[in-house]
């Protein structure tokens, strides 16, 4: 089971100089605006509760004055928790940050917690290198190590070829890489990014989302994302809480969110969405109980056609691939995997998280259905052509019942 890296408990922030007031009128009912009025205090965000594990990113979306940056900012202490806990897994114990030592928050700062800035955060006098290896400085490490550490993440965000420039000589996408190799290089095990794209030009921000996604399979970090756009939130996020008016108003994984809206302001957000950007392969897929099985019950199509076929080991593992009557092979998917190339006998296989976009890629450039495996490889179902149509026709049957043009 997942463990917990961050866990928001009921969490209050209140700015202002009357906070207990302000509390005590929210425990009354009273609404945001009445509290302002009333006591000059404003409620950043009140009773948010979400959590997200390690190795996952969350992304906390929603209007502008919704909360979401406040909420971030309390995981390195930023911003004062009024109220409730803000739990960060360290090692093996758990900190509330809202109620830790000054030394304890200050270490977590230094070594657990790091963070990405919407304005790139970079100093001008520094070169890319310097910008880097800034936090390793200010730790005092040795400096052939810093170096290291600074070269391997300049690779990482293949900028090693613009190591000696300065930031005012770099393009906004690229300054914003150097703020992701200056959080890398901290080795810090949780990113707070807070709307880190948003100032980037369309095509430089998909670009990055991208990078990003990237980067997180093979880092593995516990990463909290601000932003506004839901297009992006369900991209990256392997959790949403959406908030408005200081408050989280629906928080779960983004297939969810988009098919399963708690109210109105949740549903205009996904009202028109595309469902290549959301739906992945468990959502859609044929499971393996639902597949053809010929005579005798061993071999198993995996295609509509029969062209196709597999038996299935002990551990429900696929062997003896049959494909077009040759021995078949399987072939992971990957965004750069070249179709176009692969042998006539070759079946492409993916997990249950592969997004729908790839398995309809698959299926218009193979002719055959995408192949999904479980983590030990066991064999989990298939998407093919009708999967993908039934896929399209339930999203564009919610728009049309939610008010919205069908896709």
């Amino acid at each position: 089971m997942s463990q917990n890296a961050i866990r928001f408990e009921h969490v209050d922030v209140i700015f202002g100089q009357n906070a207990p007031r302000a509390v005590s009128m929210l425990d009354q009912g009273q609404g945001r605006d009445a509290i302002l009025d009333k006591t000059g205090c404003l409620v950043a965000v009140h009773d948010a509760s979400v959590f997200v594990n390690e190795g996952e990113i969350l992304v906390l979306m929603g209007l502008s004055g919704s909360g979401k940056s406040s909420l971030l900012r309390c995981v390195n202490g930023l911003n004062t928790v009024t109220r409730g806990k803000v739990i960060v897994h360290d090692g093996n114990r758990e900190v509330d940050v809202a109620r830790c030592e000054p030394e304890t928050l200050r270490r977590l700062r230094r070594n657990r917690i790091s963070m990405v800035f919407q304005q790139f955060g970079l100093m001008p006098w520094l070169t890319v290198r310097d910008n880097i290896g800034f936090g390793l400085d200010v730790r005092g490490m040795d400096r052939a190590e810093r170096d290291r550490i600074v070269e391997e993440k300049i690779k990482l965000v293949r900028l090693d070829k613009f190591a000696d420039k300065f930031s005012h000589e770099l393009s906004g996408g690229m300054q914003q890489r150097v703020g992701l190799a200056r959080a890398f290089a901290t080795e810090a095990d949780i990113l707070l990014m807070d709307e880190p794209f948003s100032a980037l030009d369309p095509l430089i921000r998909e670009h990055l989302q991208d990078e990003l996604i990237e980067l997180q399979q093979k880092l593995k970090k516990t990463i909290v994302f601000v932003s506004h756009d839901l297009d992006e939130a369900l991209k990256i996020g392997s959790r949403i809480a959406i908030m408005e008016s200081g408050r989280v108003v629906q928080f779960g994984v983004p297939e969810e969110i988009i098919l399963n809206p708690v109210n109105d302001y949740v549903r205009q957000f996904v009202a028109s969405m595309n469902p290549l950007t959301v739906l992945k392969g468990g959502t859609l897929m044929r499971p393996v109980a639902d597949l053809a099985r010929e005579p005798g019950g061993t071999t198993i199509q995996l295609d509509r056609a029969g062209k196709c076929r597999c038996q299935l080991d002990a551990r429900g593992k696929p062997v003896n691939l049959i494909v077009n009557g040759k021995p078949g092979e399987m072939v992971p998917y990957a965004t750069d995997l070249d179709l176009a190339k692969l042998p006539d006998h070759a079946m492409v296989c993916g997990t249950d998280r592969t997004p729908m976009r790839a398995a309809v890629t698959v299926r218009s450039q193979t002719k055959r259905p995408l192949v999904l495996l479980g983590d030990d490889g066991e064999l989990l179902g298939v998407v093919g052509e009708h999967e993908i149509y039934r896929g399209m026709l339930r999203q564009s049957e919610y728009a049309r019942v939610n008010g919205a043009q069908p896709m």
